[in-house]
């Protein structure tokens, strides 16, 4: 602040220095005042674009989950009327498994965000053989490419070295970016998945001819949630999870993930890169003929093999029951845990599947009380978990209270009888 006098005689006082000074301390009050209030304005918009964007957000989510389970319920009535011949319901099956699929993927990514950032997320870490964890991610994404005519190619260098990390991670990975692909792609495009060694690097390159990506949305791609088009009229659905996962996933196993487009209607190229390991273990190829001889194998008989499947579901009941009398397995029921107690008593099964969260009884405390009992009595029965608790504490609690294994819902048919076998000890 500056203080003039016109007067060339006048000069200031003890007087004028209180007044500048008062003056001084109500313009600072007004700054405080003026900065406090664009702070306070700046903090109201921040809130109310939040609450737009979890608006957005679990109205998208709303529209995503219940997409698959509209087309789930009409068919499954459709089915339940009889009304169809035997092409018809071979077909209405497909459709109810693709979608029951698509939610499936869609929960398990929302939950693999929520562990990423919570710190959670665990990796089961190995040489990985990047060549088959490419192979079985082409393999799970061929009937979409089928479906709208796109060219799925590979270029899959000779043995590039084993990496180290989680080979079903990694393969998310890669199955993302290829989904994302086909996705973005129209019929009759192509897409392709490279693989080579770049120095002490692995490149995984996924390319398409699909609709690109405008240079202002490149930057932000792989941010979560973020979306080209949000709006009610998208031609493309998703909750914009996908490439998020895919950088998350590769920073945690040391690499790097970045994509780039030409612009609209060009396509789009992403390419992640790991680290190599620097020694080669001598049993990396254990996983390729472990997934190869599972890939190849029936199915396990469980012919002469006794389970007793409790779970207050009547559904999942069916549904198990089915799946494992299906085999040959002799199956008896029971409702809760009381009545699975009892049941012990009178019947001695090889093998125990257990709901979690049920009434008067949950599964923790089933299986405590079972192996709290003499040996004779079926304390040692071997014990699954089927519950749709999948986190990595859950998978955690399950074992501590007494379980062999724990087996997320929706049940895989053909890893519930593998289990069973193997812990009746018919394979292993």
């Amino acid at each position: 602040m500056t203080l003039a006098i016109t007067e060339s005689e006048r000069r200031y006082g003890p007087a004028d220095l209180l007044f500048a000074e008062a003056v001084v301390r109500q313009a600072a009050v007004a700054a405080d005042n003026a900065r406090l209030y664009r702070d306070a304005e700046g903090a109201r918009e921040a809130a109310e674009a939040a609450s737009r964007a979890k608006d957005q957000f679990l109205s998208t989510l709303s529209h995503e989950l219940r997409t698959p389970l509209n087309a789930v319920n009409g068919w499954a009535t459709i089915l339940q009327r009889g009304d169809l011949d035997a092409e018809q319901t071979r077909r209405a099956l497909q459709i109810i498994l693709r979608n029951v699929t698509a939610q499936v993927r869609l929960i398990d990514d929302l939950l693999d965000v929520s562990r990423i950032e919570a710190g959670k997320i665990r990796l089961t870490v190995q040489p990985v053989d990047l060549r088959l964890v490419i192979e079985e991610a082409m393999d799970g994404i061929r009937p979409a490419a089928a479906a709208k005519n796109i060219r799925l190619q590979s270029v899959l260098a000779s043995p590039v070295g084993p990496v180290s990390g989680d080979p079903d991670r990694l393969q998310q990975v890669v199955w993302n970016l290829l989904s994302n692909a086909v996705k973005f792609t129209p019929k009759g495009g192509r897409v392709q998945v490279q693989l080579q060694r770049v120095n002490s690097q692995v490149a995984i390159t996924v390319s398409d001819t699909g609709m690109g990506i405008g240079a202002e949305l490149l930057p932000h791609i792989f941010e979560r949630f973020r979306q080209g088009d949000s709006s009610s009229t998208r031609p493309h659905g998703g909750l914009g999870l996908g490439l998020a996962l895919v950088r998350s996933l590769a920073e945690l196993h040391g690499g790097t993930v970045f994509a780039e487009s030409a612009g609209e209607g060009r396509g789009a190229t992403f390419e992640v890169r790991l680290p190599l390991m620097l020694a080669r273990p001598g049993t990396e190829t254990a996983r390729a003929a472990l997934v190869q001889s599972s890939s190849l194998s029936p199915g396990p008989s469980l012919a002469g093999i006794r389970v007793l499947v409790v779970d207050d579901d009547p559904t999942a009941v069916e549904l198990n029951r089915k799946i494992l009398t299906g085999v040959g397995g002799e199956v008896r029921v029971c409702a809760g845990g009381a009545e699975a107690l009892a049941m012990l008593r009178q019947w001695r099964p090889d093998v125990l599947t257990s709901d979690i969260e049920m009434p008067g009884m949950d599964g923790y405390s089933l299986v405590r009380q079972v192996r709290a009992l003499e040996p004779s009595q079926g304390g040692k029965t071997p014990a699954i978990a089927l519950s749709a608790y999948s986190r990595p504490e859950d998978r955690v609690r399950s074992l501590m209270a007494g379980f062999n294994f724990h087996v997320s819902k929706p049940v895989d048919p053909s890893e519930l009888v593998t289990i069973v076998a193997s812990l009746a000890g018919r394979i292993g």
